[in-house]
């Protein structure tokens, strides 16, 4: 049972893999734990992989690379629908 249900902003993503040294990496660091739940939405999952690849990220990572870590985080990440209002309340 997890204790922490977490949704990574991307900046935090960014920041953790930008470096190994504060609490951004170390969250990264347990994905993956049974104790922490990852909720990644569609959009969000897209989001990420569109800023990660953009070279001024700094992300020292090749996209193969990139790909395969959301890839891991979509399979241990419990995914969530999002539904969007269609239009405004009258």
């Amino acid at each position: 049972m997890p204790i922490y249900r977490v949704v990574i902003d991307t900046n935090v993503l960014v920041a953790g893999l930008r470096s190994d040294r504060g609490a951004s990496f170390r969250l990264l660091t347990l994905i993956g734990d049974p104790r922490v739940e990852l909720n990644p939405s569609v959009p969000l999952v897209f989001e990420y992989e569109a800023v990660l690849k953009r070279p001024e990220a700094g992300v020292p990572l090749t996209h193969d690379e990139i790909d395969r870590l959301l890839d891991f985080w979509c399979r241990v990440g419990r995914g969530n629908e999002i539904f969007y209002l269609a239009s405004a309340p009258a």
